[in-house]
């Protein structure tokens, strides 16, 4: 397949309509970053495409294809069906917006989302993206990138959620730092020792020269 979408291309022709049908979800994770950038936003209104499979980078050039090809719909309901397959690739910003319109996401595209940009919403912003779906949250709140996002928030706004979940950072504690004194030098401490050693021979001494005088 590879191989085929390459000389394709060498023979001059562009990557249209009737090509990415003929490409499809099973092989558009091929094209290169090239290739994917030479891709014509209005083409992505003709044809059907899942990049969920693909590398980071391939999400990310055809998430902002497809924002642009569907841009003209972008306050209508359907504007979120119609992005939905390229959210893996979605900025934070752009899901900060979605989080306003009521898209009841479900909680299989947010695990996907794109792991930047998921760490940094706020427990408000991710009760906006799903919606009815919320609860659903709960069952992941142990696995990954939930577990990891969690662990980003101060549990009192998690709590704001009310679904139980665990794990964010605590408010209200000092952390103690012990002071750490220096290591007296083990030289003195060895020319002590030694002094106090010899210190009982010194005051007998001192006692003999005294009685002999």
């Amino acid at each position: 397949a590879s191989a085929a979408i390459k000389r394709y291309l060498e023979l001059g022709n562009a990557l249209n309509a009737t090509a990415l049908d003929a490409i499809g979800t099973s092989y558009v994770c091929l094209l290169n970053t090239t290739e994917l950038e030479a891709i014509n936003p209005p083409i992505l209104k003709l044809v059907s495409l899942d990049p969920s499979a693909c590398s980071q980078e391939t999400k990310n050039i055809l998430y902002k294809k497809a924002k642009e090809a569907f841009y003209d719909q972008h306050h209508l309901p359907a504007y979120y069906e119609l992005i939905l397959p390229y959210l893996g690739g979605a900025p934070a910003a752009d899901l900060k917006a979605l989080s306003k319109d009521n898209v009841n996401m479900n909680i299989s595209t947010f695990v996907t989302l794109r792991r930047d940009a998921l760490m940094s919403l706020t427990p408000a912003e991710v009760q906006g993206l799903l919606g009815l779906n919320l609860p659903e949250l709960a069952q992941w709140q142990y696995r990954s990138p939930v577990r990891e996002w969690i662990q980003l928030q101060k549990q009192s706004e998690l709590n704001k959620l009310h679904i139980g979940l665990t794990g964010g950072t605590q408010e209200g504690y000092i952390n103690l730092v012990t002071p750490k004194f220096p290591a007296l030098s083990s030289a003195p401490l060895g020319t002590m020792a030694r002094a106090f050693h010899l210190l009982p021979a010194l005051l007998l001494s001192f006692l003999m020269m005294s009685i002999l005088s």
